[in-house]
């Protein structure tokens, strides 16, 4: 009796102050330690956001699938013997139906949660939890349970990542998404019948309502699964199309024409097409102009205004993207801004070189000048005479240089271009100088003068001849415009830039550019690559 007496007297004076100090000890270190630990948690989380959502899309879609996999399979019945007490039978009915449509949803979810909406993680975090209360209820299945719970604490880890606020279905789901769908629950309703193949099919089986009654269960469930997801893409069929991409209002491009007067670079221009998105910055005193294609946001050119306002611009861009869930294009850029791209993320790609000329002292002197002179002489010969109007005399103009611009087209079988090429659009030419090139008192060439703030740049953009007008015009609109704009006081002229010109094609060089050499040398047929850079290399020397 006595030694029984001293197991009390032992836990109390004993174990007891023992266990109280050691709890104590704990949280005083936690305490000590909680700014370490807060810190390793926020390094955890932020390094987990950074792969969450390919991570936890892809384990929210086998979650999904798993919860509709159980659904089409009989469960435990020793399980089942341990519900009954305790589970009602309309409950696990319910139950099993429950499951069945958290994992349709989580599949569907699953790529909304790879594009990071904000949406599709607050519902998929309830119908994780869900699927996981309908899992231990319908069968016990706490395989399923643990798993729906795992991928629950995944999200909530990187709940940071999906703040994207987005519509569900803001975007068509491919035809390869909903082949994926279609497969499993054809997947799911094939495992179900070979579950249940021993079950003889009655009509009455859908109204059977009984504890063992697995095979009644899955044909209900999938009724249900294939109601609901036929449902859903019924409605993604019949949903009108997006609309066209929004035009910039007359009151966006007067804005952008300002800014565009103002600045150093000739194709800033191209903002007054009318066919990119304009995105101002804060202050209204900058622009980018972009468009959307798919899923990419391509920005043509540099961002244009004051240099102090280009780097928040770009972010501002950036981040526009990403919530759309967009991929960020910035197409034709000045390498001197190559590292405020880089700072963004994004990977350089050259596509080609763009020539300049320095009309500093430009003339058609000397042996380097030997081919320009004889050809600007053959020109003079031939008749053709040169000027440049001012746009207030474009109007009067529109009709006889559209003629030139109609032939133009049809003798190349091509059609206007747009986005990084302007095209023969009245309010657009109305901007700008045109440089003419007659023929017996009527126009045979031309080509719209984009010129620079401060005189720096001087470009030509839309360019057009008639297909009967002597051999060498276009060199001739070049060289006379070169000219003018020497004795006007520009200093460079833009020549554009010649595509896939001066790639690498070294064997060790990158793929893209022994792939861009071996179009450059081998396209002739689609495009003239060695005209447009052989131009460019004739005014270069």
């Amino acid at each position: 009796m006595k030694r029984c007496c001293c197991w009390p007297y032992r836990a109390i004076y004993y174990l007891a102050p023992l266990a109280a100090a050691a709890l104590l000890v704990a949280g005083k270190l936690v305490q000590l330690r909680r700014a370490a630990l807060a810190q390793g948690l926020d390094s955890m989380r932020q390094v987990f956001g950074w792969m969450a959502p390919v991570t936890v899309s892809s384990a929210t879609f086998i979650a999904g699938a798993l919860l509709l996999l159980s659904g089409s399979t009989p469960a435990l019945p020793e399980r089942l013997s341990l519900l009954q007490d305790f589970v009602p039978l309309p409950l696990l009915e319910v139950s099993h139906l429950l499951g069945s449509l958290a994992g349709l949803g989580l599949v569907i979810l699953a790529r909304a949660l790879h594009r990071r909406v904000d949406a599709a993680y607050h519902l998929a975090f309830w119908l994780l939890a869900l699927g996981a209360l309908a899992s231990l209820v319908k069968g016990l299945d706490y395989e399923e349970a643990l798993l729906s719970m795992l991928v629950l604490g995944m999200l909530w880890l990187g709940r940071d990542a999906f703040n994207r606020p987005a519509s569900l279905f803001a975007r068509r789901f491919s035809p390869g998404w909903m082949l994926s769908v279609a497969l499993l629950l054809a997947a799911t309703v094939w495992l179900g019948l070979f579950s249940f193949k021993h079950v003889d099919y009655s009509h009455e089986l859908w109204w059977q309502f009984a504890l063992q009654g697995d095979a009644p269960r899955f044909l209900r469930a999938s009724l249900l699964l294939v109601l609901a997801g036929g449902g859903l893409a019924l409605l993604h069929l019949l949903r009108p199309a997006p609309p066209e991409p929004g035009r910039p209002s007359g009151q966006d491009l007067a804005h952008a024409a300002r800014i565009v007067a103002a600045a150093p670079q000739s194709d800033a221009a191209l903002a007054l097409l009318g066919d990119k998105r304009l995105l101002f910055s804060p202050a209204g005193e900058a622009f980018i102009m972009y468009q959307v294609r798919g899923q990419s946001w391509i920005a043509m050119g540099d961002p244009v205004g004051p240099e102090s306002a280009r780097e928040a611009l770009v972010w501002r861009f950036r981040e526009m993207a990403d919530r759309h869930g967009g991929r960020t294009v910035f197409y034709q850029v000045d390498a001197e801004n190559l590292p405020l791209y880089l700072d963004l993320g994004l990977t350089a790609m050259k596509l080609g070189e763009e020539g300049m000329v320095s009309l500093a002292g430009f003339s058609l002197e000397g042996a380097a000048r030997k081919e320009l002179r004889q050809s600007h002489r053959r020109a003079q010969r031939d008749g053709l005479s040169f000027e440049v109007v001012p746009p207030a005399a474009v109007p009067a103009l529109l009709d006889e240089l559209r003629r030139v611009s109609d032939s133009w087209l049809a003798e190349k079988h091509t059609r206007e271009k747009g986005f990084a090429l302007g095209y023969f659009q009245p309010a657009y030419l109305a901007h700008f100088p045109c440089a003419l090139v007659r023929l017996d008192g009527h126009v045979v060439a031309f080509a719209n003068v984009l010129a620079s703030a401060g005189r720096q740049e001087l470009s030509i953009d839309l360019m057009r001849r008639l297909p009967a007008a002597p051999k060498g015009v276009m060199d001739y609109l070049f060289i006379e415009l070169m000219l003018w704009g020497s004795r006007e006081g520009y200093a460079h002229f833009n020549l554009g830039m010649a595509p896939l010109s001066g790639l690498e094609s070294h064997p060790l060089a990158p793929l893209w550019h022994r792939l861009g050499t071996l179009i450059f040398r081998q396209g002739e047929y689609f495009y003239n690559f060695e005209g447009a850079g052989g131009i460019r290399g004739v005014f270069s020397r």
